[in-house]
């Protein structure tokens, strides 16, 4: 019965209202910058690099904020997420996926942009922030509710998608491939995820700025390997996803077709799934920036959905599209694992096995922060201890659980986070262009 409740909830949270309220925010908040998101994209690179040892205001360097909320954002939904939503929705949801990425390179900005206009300083002198802390402090005390909500979806959320689901999901392939018991599995994990959180957000940063550089070029590498081998199919690819993104999919292989409305339906959600644009939850790693300019680290934050799915997602979608693995029947990282493998033989296996394994590893650490600051704005700092045990504690469980229930609660969870975030970006849209248009100004851009 209450998977049932669940589900049902699941189909109203994702249905055709969550679609229109995220693209149609991203899409409100680029217009009202004035595309500023899109043009800016070169200079949010040179800001990145240039903010690698900023000594403003801040606990973490931008450089590390971005590495932090990328720790989180790429993940298990970079290899099995893109791999299910063309499984679900045909080569058409790749399209939808660029779509929710380009919009949501504004929504990623404005988030942002409200996280370090809004930051506090908690009782142990870091600074804290993210979608709670702007709806409390820019909008009106009635509005409070709003970002309780927030935080009691994202504790949870995290508990799902950010812990079990990715623990499961190593757990899974290591057994598959190497015969490993998922609990001994969980086990090195959670000691591995343990010792980093001891350092808190700097550790984590730290952390995040060797390991997500290092697995995303490794990966990009693998995938642009596979592209260099099927070169002649490319431009068959991109025919592809054009096509399927406007007229329904046919069955084809192992491939049971598509209509329009799934791949649509599929490419906004796991794309929304990778990049995390409007969920509120990159925000919280940014509030901690060393900055004081919020356009500034809101051009940096952008980044994260720029690379997580116009890079990474999109050489994935396409490594699946040109070797054919799309109908295979295959879902999920197998799907990718088949994809690389029919490329690159077992070399091409490994890469998705360890890829998963450090992306899932790297998202473990980054949604332990985002869960850390929702608990410490509902209970007070004093409560982080527990959570980080409880933290701990739940990777092995989710590492030997069946979580197709488990997926679900947190898919759920995850649009429920977005509705509150995404009616305060809109409620604090004037803040956002008000600071854009004085940095424009000052700037002359």
């Amino acid at each position: 019965m209450i998977e049932s409740i669940v589900g049902q909830l699941n189909g109203l949270v994702w249905g055709p209202a969550m679609l229109v309220l995220i693209l149609g925010t991203g899409a409100y908040l680029m217009l009202g910058t004035g595309g500023f998101p899109l043009l800016q994209i070169p200079r949010g690179f040179k800001l990145l690099w240039a903010g690698r040892r900023s000594k403003e205001k801040g606990d973490i360097s931008p450089w590390g904020a971005l590495m932090t909320s990328m720790a989180a954002t790429i993940g298990i939904g970079n290899i099995a997420g893109v791999s299910t939503a063309i499984y679900l929705g045909g080569p058409g949801a790749l399209f939808w996926m660029w779509m929710t990425a380009l919009i949501g390179l504004a929504t990623k900005y404005a988030e942002a942009v409200l996280a370090v206009h809004f930051r506090e300083t908690d009782a142990r002198g870091d600074h804290v922030g993210g979608p709670m802390y702007y709806i409390k402090n820019g909008l009106s005390s009635k509005w409070k509710p709003l970002g309780v909500m927030f935080a009691l979806f994202a504790m949870f959320a995290g508990f799902g998608i950010g812990n079990m689901v990715q623990a499961n999901s190593v757990a899974e392939l290591f057994k598959l491939h190497y015969s490993i018991t998922p609990w001994v599995t969980g086990s090195v994990l959670s000691v591995m995820v343990g010792l980093v959180l001891i350092g808190g957000i700097r550790r984590i940063a730290d952390v995040a700025s060797i390991l997500v550089p290092f697995m995303a070029i490794a990966y990009i590498l693998g995938a642009v390997s596979v592209l260099f081998l099927y070169v002649h199919e490319i431009p068959a690819a991109f025919s592809l996803v054009f096509k399927h993104a406007f007229t329904p999919s046919a069955a084809e292989g192992g491939f049971a077709g598509a209509t329009v409305w799934a791949a649509i339906l599929f490419g906004v959600k796991r794309g929304v799934f990778s990049n995390e644009a409007g969920l509120g939850s990159a925000p919280i790693a940014h509030a901690a920036a060393a900055t004081n300019d919020p356009v500034r680290q809101g051009m940096v934050a952008m980044l994260g959905t720029f690379i997580d799915t116009l890079v990474v997602c999109s050489l994935t979608g396409l490594v699946i599209l040109v070797t054919g693995a799309w109908t295979s029947g295959s879902t999920g990282a197998a799907l990718s694992s088949i994809a690389f493998g029919r490329a690159l033989g077992s070399y091409g296996e490994l890469i998705v096995i360890f890829g998963l394994a450090v992306f899932a590893f790297s998202t473990l650490v980054g949604w332990s922060f985002y869960g850390e600051k929702a608990v410490e704005f509902l209970f007070g700092i004093r409560a982080i201890p527990v959570y980080r045990v409880l933290w701990v504690v739940c990777i092995p469980v989710g590492a030997v659980l069946k979580l197709e229930f488990v997926w679900l609660v947190a898919d759920t969870l995850n649009a429920l986070m977005a509705v509150p975030n995404l009616i305060a970006l809109v409620l604090l849209s004037p803040v956002v262009f008000k600071l854009t248009k004085a940095w424009k100004k000052k700037n002359v851009v």
